[in-house]
């Protein structure tokens, strides 16, 4: 048996682990019919390519609201203490502010388990037609820097939002197939 690249966008039969554009698509529409909440956890999860367990850790001091960005602690990392901003669309953050009125600074602003968090994806992964390997909060993940890699987002850029210690785990994100590649290929071919 050979061995599984973690640090592939492709499952051991080839599989995409990333939401292609419609897919992304699909999932946005489904998110924004669900019950503040959830929308919102989904939204977050679309909008920053932070690792579920992340979001489920941000606390309303997190959010800033004056630089519209949110400040993601990395969980990924040996040490506490390592935080990344990450831009977010004015409208939703201004969302995000009216949603956590109430709570206090220092208080969660989703209080459900990462297992339920999970399920909900899941759940709204079914709703919105998609089914594989992607359809999984990593799936997000992984679809948010294939989307800033089309959009010519600086690589930098991308690992800083992303949380990686190395450039090189961002690069796999180039390796991006389908119609993100035909995108690619034919920016190539028209500026010939």
């Amino acid at each position: 048996m050979r061995p599984i690249n973690v640090f592939s966008l492709y499952g051991i039969n080839g599989q995409r682990k990333y939401l292609n554009k419609i897919e992304r698509k699909q999932f946005f529409q489904v998110a924004e019919e669900r019950e503040e909440c959830k929308r919102l956890f989904f939204l977050m999860l679309y909008y920053s390519g932070a690792r579920i367990s992340e979001v489920l850790n941000l606390q309303k001091q997190h959010l800033d609201i004056n630089e519209f960005v949110v400040v993601i602690e990395s969980l990924k990392k040996r040490k506490k203490g390592i935080y990344r901003a990450i831009p977010l669309p004015k409208d939703f953050i201004r969302d995000l502010a009216i949603y956590t009125q109430s709570i206090n600074l220092e208080s969660k602003i989703w209080q459900f388990s990462r297992r339920t968090a999970s399920r909900y994806v899941d759940r709204a992964m079914q709703d919105a037609n998609i089914i594989g390997l992607q359809a999984s909060s990593k799936g997000l993940r992984h679809s948010f820097a294939v989307c800033a890699i089309e959009n010519n987002v600086p690589l930098n850029l991308i690992k800083n939002w992303m949380g990686h210690s190395s450039i090189s785990t961002t690069e796999i994100y180039l390796n991006v197939v389908g119609q993100e590649e035909r995108t690619f290929a034919r920016r190539m071919w028209e500026s010939q």
